[in-house]
């Protein structure tokens, strides 16, 4: 099952509310909210105020991809301010069976992403565990690359 879900990180941020709307009223499943740090990718993306005033507005699911290190250490203060599922990278996670239960104790629906390099197979003994896989098409941490087309073989297996 497929979900359409804009990533909030191709918003106007001059006009947010106006794009949080026109989400609202989109034939749109979810949010997708990327989160970066500077570690786990190169780049930076918005922190907790930003998500939390898109609750504020936001009539759909949340959708919250942690791009992070350590995303254990921040899972309950993104359920706090509105996180309805939480996707951790397994690249990022040493412990995720660890990671999932914890995004599952705080009630929230527990996602994984997967670059495009990282082979499927690495999901296997958590699937029962997992609510959303993310199959990256891009490396993280950049917007506008090129779509790397064998991402598409990967998700047949």
């Amino acid at each position: 099952m497929a979900f359409i879900a804009p990533s909030v990180l191709s918003a106007d941020f001059l006009n947010l509310s106006r794009d949080i709307q026109m989400i609202n009223e989109s034939a749109a499943d979810w949010f997708h909210i990327d989160v970066m740090d500077g570690r786990f990718v190169p780049n930076i993306s918005f922190g907790m105020p930003l998500i939390q005033a898109i609750k504020k507005e936001a009539k759909k699911t949340l959708d919250v991809h942690l791009m992070i290190e350590e995303p254990g250490k921040y899972a309950e203060v993104f359920q706090q301010i509105g996180a309805d599922i939480l996707s951790v990278h397994i690249e990022a996670c040493p412990h995720l069976h660890r990671n999932l239960q914890q995004i599952r104790s705080l009630n929230m629906k527990t996602g994984v992403a997967i670059n495009p390099h990282t082979p499927v197979q690495h999901l296997f003994d958590v699937l029962q565990d997992i609510d959303v896989v993310c199959m990256m098409s891009v490396n993280p941490g950049f917007g506008g690359q090129k779509f790397i087309p064998y991402t598409l073989e990967k998700s047949s297996n």
